[in-house]
């Protein structure tokens, strides 16, 4: 690039700087700005197009076009060029701005007398924000230092943006970051939370965009990415001595660390002007708007990486963010676009709710956030970037909707939500140790899930009859290598210690599907959900298997033990599966270590193919646990991580109820004691139902005990039976409707 167009570009930054530092309303710097870059730049015509909304760009400030169409032109995202140039977060260069396609005649702005147009995107980490616009009556194309230029001035104007520089009467924008914010999201764990926002991974915020001393900055850029490398090359030591999967995407990680090509931009970029926090973010957006739109999944997963790499290097720069965990507030509400349950699990059980930008309803996240009942929303887009830390923010687990900076009215709806939550609560605790026993007599054992020691205190507080379900895969999800037998055998004894004498049904490892395990290696499978997992798992690799029965079976040291295999999908899978407890309790045996007093191995029915298995199924298992969560989704074919899908299907649909029935009378028939676990056994009127149909045991989160408990205590199962019948008479697809209408009268 030219020494001379180097010094200019510079200049132009410089007396930008100027403007940008003037005591100004929001506006008048805008206007400043269009003057400053169309004499800088010698067009016509100079104009900066801002989103008044997400899909609605509006003039905000020009020079050449007519000062009456400011704030009251306007477009939808990709109509016309500057529509264009903001959906497709790229540059538009053209000559001949009339001819070319999409264009839009704007009569009240008098752009129809200009041919070259030249659209660049004023975008900040791939969040377009606007559009920087020059036009000339001259037919040329903008050279590649032209464009450049604008690209890096665009870059302050967005930098600035985020510091709410254009903020003030007559402006477009309003202060970023302080407006009430509505996020939209799914639900995965419900309840209600107020509290404060603590950023997984805070924003840095470039206060500094503009620099005149490229030397300086030059310096301070080699010195951070040298931290950066010796950090890089500290994690790749570690990994390799633990993982050599883990230790392979450390080293694409280092490639990029190490990039020649992305530092020189950088310095490029710094000659040109920038500071060198700006120089790393304006790469950083650049390469996002690039890979962003790529097809392949690999250049996808390597924006992961350089994001990641890019915010480590501005955190060295600027020195924000370099201990989060020192200002964690009273009531953090944890943000974070996703987070693993290691990373999860450290913060502890202070955290008072979740709000991701990704995640599933069936994620290491989520399950952490159930087993410690604090409200979880998934998928609300936006939110990492909306959040700063410190930000007042509702979480409403049962909407799946978060408020951030709320105004006095929600505030006030929500604290009332809360109080009248509180309450119920209270009732609930009132009839904590008393039973789950109908009007009519029947009694219904209401046990609870459970994956984390920290759980098992809510066995006595929650009322709970003993654990239905603790998930064994918590424990090795969170480590970096397999855990020993030895290590397992301790924790299992930590958890019967803990449970008191109350029975805990174990559910050996369920891997596979959404839970990968950090150091396995990952199947590349079509439909992971319906491949290898589970069971599967465990009779392919039954070293794994085994060393967990031998863990289990050691921390009973003579107790009674209830072990469960997940996934069974036929009888043949289940006595694989109890053979290798024979080979367990052989080993014990002929060691000479305590057998458990008494012994219980079941499997969880969680696909309609184990409802239909042969009588001598029903008759060799000990017992059997529905998964609810998984045979919902198989009995309908409905993904329950697609959100299209999962909730067009209804627990209570009539084909659903019956399946479950047919499972019910099976199990009488054999005498074989059943459980439902899950989500759905949770709420109080799918609990009714399955309560009715004759389900006597079921098992859910331990915050769910309490509002079942109060339902079922006041209604007589005989009157809920007749209310199901008649809906099935009268060809309803689900009881839902009927049932509800009736408990209204009821309750």
């Amino acid at each position: 690039m030219p020494d001379r167009f180097e010094s200019e570009s510079r200049k132009l930054l410089g007396r930008l700087r100027e403007v940008l530092a003037a005591d100004n309303e929001g506006q008048a710097r805008l206007d400043s700005v269009v003057n400053l870059i169309a004499d800088q730049m010698g067009t016509e015509v100079c104009s900066i197009y801002l989103f008044r909304d997400a899909e609605t760009l509006e003039l905000c400030a020009t020079m050449g076009l007519e000062a009456s169409a400011v704030h009251q032109t306007r477009m939808r995202l990709g109509e016309g060029l500057v529509g264009r140039t903001a959906k497709n977060r790229s540059v538009i260069n053209t000559p001949d701005a009339p001819a070319e396609k999409g264009f839009r005649y704007m009569p009240e702005t008098g752009e129809e007398r200009y041919s070259s147009f030249c659209g660049v995107p004023i975008q900040r980490l791939g969040d377009v924000l606007g559009v920087l616009v020059v036009q000339s009556k001259e037919a040329r194309e903008y050279t590649p230092d032209e464009v450049y230029a604008l690209e890096i001035v665009a870059m302050v104007i967005a930098e600035m943006t985020e510091l709410g520089a254009f903020v003030g009467e007559g402006a477009a924008l309003s202060a970023r970051h302080q407006q009430p914010v509505l996020l939209r999201g799914s639900v995965a764990q419900e309840g209600a939370s107020e509290g404060e926002v603590f950023l997984h991974e805070p924003r840095v915020v470039v206060t500094n965009p503009i620099s005149d001393d490229p030397a300086q900055e030059h310096t301070r850029l080699v010195s951070a990415i040298d931290e950066l490398r010796k950090a890089v090359d500290n994690m790749l030591v570690g990994a390799r001595t633990v993982d050599p999967e883990q230790a392979q995407v450390l080293e694409a990680y280092r490639m990029f660390a190490n990039s020649s090509s992305w530092l020189r931009r950088m310095k490029a970029d710094i000659e040109n002007g920038l500071s060198a926090e700006a120089a790393v973010e304006k790469e950083q957006s650049l390469a996002r708007a690039r890979l962003s739109k790529s097809a392949d999944p690999y250049l996808r997963e390597r924006l992961h990486d350089l994001d990641d790499l890019s915010n480590r290097l501005l955190r060295i720069l600027t020195g924000q963010g370099a201990d989060v965990r020192a200002d964690m507030p009273d009531h953090p509400i944890l943000i974070a676009r996703n987070i693993g349950p290691g990373e999860l699990l450290e913060y502890g059980k202070k955290i008072k709710g979740i709000v991701l930008e990704e995640g599933s309803v069936g994620s290491h996240a989520t399950i952490v956030a159930r087993a410690w009942a604090i409200p979880l929303i998934i998928n609300a887009k936006g939110v990492t970037r909306e959040a700063l830390n410190g930000d007042t923010i509702l979480v409403d687990g049962e909407q799946g909707i978060a408020h951030l900076r709320p105004d006095d009215t929600v505030h006030s709806a929500f604290r009332d939500k809360i109080a009248m939550q509180t309450r119920a609560q209270e009732r609930y605790a009132s009839i904590r140790d008393l039973p789950a026993e109908t009007k009519c007599g029947q009694v219904i054992a209401l046990q609870m899930n459970a994956g984390l020691i920290a759980d098992l205190p809510s066995l006595a507080g929650s009322g709970a009859e003993g654990v239905g379900l603790f998930r064994t895969e918590l424990q090795f999800l969170i480590r970096n290598q397999m855990p020993r037998r030895a290590e397992l055998s301790a924790l299992y004894t930590r958890v019967l210690n803990a449970a008191q004498g109350q029975r805990v049904a174990f559910r050996t490892l369920d891997i596979g599907s959404d839970k990968v395990l950090p150091y396995m290696k990952p199947n590349d499978e079509p439909n992971p959900a319906m491949g290898w997992r589970a069971i599967r798992v465990g009779l392919d690799k039954p070293g794994v298997l085994r060393m967990q029965l031998q863990a289990l079976l050691r921390a009973a040291n003579g107790q009674p033990l209830a072990v469960m295999f997940p996934f069974i999908t036929q009888i043949s899978e289940f006595r694989a599966a109890r053979a290798e407890m024979d080979k367990a309790i052989a080993r014990e045996t002929k060691l000479g270590h305590p057998l458990p007093e008494k012994l219980e191995v079941g499997a969880m029915l969680e696909t309609p193919s184990l409802g239909f298995a042969p009588d001598a199924f029903f008759e060799e298992v000990d017992f059997i646990s529905i998964g609810g969560n998984d045979l919902k989704q198989f009995f309908f074919a409905a993904d329950r991580e697609n959100e299209r899908v999962r909730k067009r299907y209804d627990t209570l649909d009539v084909s659903f109820l019956s399946f479950i029935k047919q499972v019910i009378q099976r199990c009488e028939a054999s005498n074989t004691p059943l459980s439902f676990c899950g989500e759905d056994a949770g709420r109080p009127v799918e609990a009714l139902c399955f309560a009715a149909l004759g389900l006597r045991t079921l098992s859910m989160r331990p915050a769910s005990i309490g509002p079942v408990k109060h339902l079922l205590r006041r209604i007589d199962l005989n009157d809920v039976r007749a209310v199901m019948d008649d809906a099935i008479a009268k060809g309803e697809q689900s009881v839902r409707r009927a049932v509800a209408d009736w408990l209204v009268y009821q309750v």
